[in-house]
C-alpha cells in the first residue's frame, strides 16, 4: 500500500469518526476532564497550556484532513456532473472542463447563462399572465400548478387538470403508447 493510499484511508476514517456525535461527547468530555483538574493544577500556566497545545495540534491536522475529504468530494461530484452533461442532448460542451477555464472565460458563461435564465423567467411570466387573463375571459378559475389544454387549432381552453392528475397520467402513458387518447 502507498503513502498516498494510506493517508486516504486514515482520512476517511478520521472523517466517519469525527462527523459521529460520539465524537462531539468526547471531545466535550476531554474538555470537562480539563476544566475540572483547573483547582487541582491550581489554573496554572501549565495547565492552560496543555489544552492550548492539544486544540492546536488537532486543529493543524483536520485542516489537512478536512481539505482532503472535500477535495475528493469534489472531483467525485465533478465526475457525475460531467457524465450528466456529456449524457445530455442539449448540454453546452464546453461545460465538463469549466473549472480550467480563466476567470474572464467563467464570468462570459456567468453572463451568457444569466442573460439566458432572465429570457426564460421573462417567458415564463409572460404564459403566467396569459393565464391569468384567460381567467377573466371565463376560461375557468386560474390555479397555479394547473395546465390548460388547448385543442390542435389552440383555440378556447377545452380542459384543465392539475400537473399531477391521473388523467394527465393517464394521458401522458397514452402518448408515450403511440398517440391513444391525448385529446379528449
Amino acid at each position: 500500500m502507498t503513502g498516498d493510499q494510506l493517508f486516504i484511508r486514515l482520512a476517511r476514517a478520521v472523517s466517519r469518526f469525527t462527523g459521529r456525535s460520539l465524537s462531539f461527547v468526547l471531545a466535550l468530555g476531554v474538555v470537562l476532564a480539563w476544566l475540572f483538574t483547573g483547582p487541582l493544577f491550581h489554573f496554572s500556566d501549565t495547565w492552560q497550556l496543555v489544552i492550548n497545545t492539544a486544540t492546536t495540534i488537532v486543529t493543524f491536522l483536520m485542516v489537512f484532513l478536512i481539505q482532503n475529504t472535500q477535495n475528493r468530494e469534489t472531483e467525485a461530484m465533478q465526475i457525475k456532473l460531467d457524465e450528466l452533461i456529456r449524457v445530455s442532448r442539449d448540454a453546452h460542451n464546453a461545460l465538463p472542463d469549466l473549472e480550467e477555464l480563466g476567470d474572464r472565460e467563467i464570468d462570459a458563461f456567468r453572463a451568457r447563462y444569466r442573460a439566458g435564465a432572465a429570457g426564460a423567467a421573462g417567458a415564463a411570466g409572460a404564459a403566467g399572465a396569459r393565464a391569468r387573463r384567460g381567467h377573466r375571459r371565463g376560461l375557468g378559475r386560474y390555479r397555479p400548478g394547473t395546465r390548460v389544454s388547448r385543442g390542435r387549432s389552440g383555440g378556447q381552453a377545452r380542459r384543465r387538470w392539475p400537473a399531477s392528475s391521473p388523467a394527465r397520467r393517464r394521458r401522458t402513458a397514452a402518448a408515450s403508447r403511440g398517440g391513444v387518447g391525448q385529446s379528449p
